[in-house]
């Protein structure tokens, strides 16, 4: 596990982008709870931002991407519309620990 960040710092509602480890990072915390994936597009394997921190549509019900505008949902990370649908992003397993910090799990190989 490693740390990505105290809670304060991911807004509800909002998404923020990460580098930790060698692995970029999307979190997007909704309803309280905080989900994170990979950075990266199942459809071209490249960043899914326009710019820092900007992951979501403009209903900020998706992860969205801003290469071809594809909409991934939050909760699953599943591809709900545009051309990798049925594919996902790469889910991270996160917890959050006494002290309100939130924690990743590593990827596996």
């Amino acid at each position: 596990m490693f740390l990505l960040c105290p809670l304060e710092q991911l807004v509800e509602g909002k998404s923020r982008g990460f580098q930790r480890n060698g692995i970029a990072i999307v979190a997007v915390r909704k309803n309280q709870q905080v989900y994170a994936y990979v950075n990266r597009c199942p459809h071209r394997g490249i960043p899914l931002e326009w710019q820092p921190d900007d992951f979501l549509d403009y209903s900020a019900e998706f992860i969205q991407c801003a290469t071809h505008g594809a909409l991934f949902s939050i909760s699953s990370g599943e591809c709900i519309a545009g051309p990798c649908v049925g594919q996902g992003l790469e889910p991270l397993q996160v917890s959050i620990d006494a002290q309100q910090q939130v924690w990743v799990n590593e990827l596996d190989d």
